[in-house]
């Protein structure tokens, strides 16, 4: 499966931005599918994931309460709602599915990437 994350932009703290990921395939209904993000100077990080059946989501500490991963299996599509944005959630952020449609917090499970949509956010 092919992955294209979109939305990334600069906002300001407090402000909301939604990502999206739009995978091709007619599989994608049967991966779990995740966001990572990575700072600069700093490793990627675990943000949130999702089932394939969206039934389970699992999130990273960091953002637990803030963000909320979603998906649209008839558009082949993940979302990531990010509300009450820090200048901290700044990053590259990155899509990925994992075929083990369980959902995974770590990144190993992953085993198609995304390109990355920067988010800024300014103070």
């Amino acid at each position: 499966v092919q992955l294209q994350a979109s939305g990334g932009g600069l906002v300001q703290a407090g402000d909301s931005l939604r990502l999206s990921c739009a995978a091709s395939g007619r599989t994608f209904s049967s991966y779990a599918m995740a966001w990572f993000r990575q700072a600069p100077g700093k490793e990627r990080e675990f943000v949130a994931a999702i089932s394939w059946s969206g039934h389970r989501t699992y999130y990273g500490n960091a953002v637990k309460g803030r963000f909320t991963i979603s998906r649209d299996n008839t558009k082949n599509t993940v979302y990531l709602q990010m509300n009450s944005l820090k200048p901290e959630d700044t990053a590259v952020y990155y899509c990925a599915a994992d075929v083990n449609g369980m959902g995974a917090t770590g990144e190993r499970e992953y085993e198609n990437w995304g390109q990355g949509t920067l988010v800024t956010v300014s103070s």
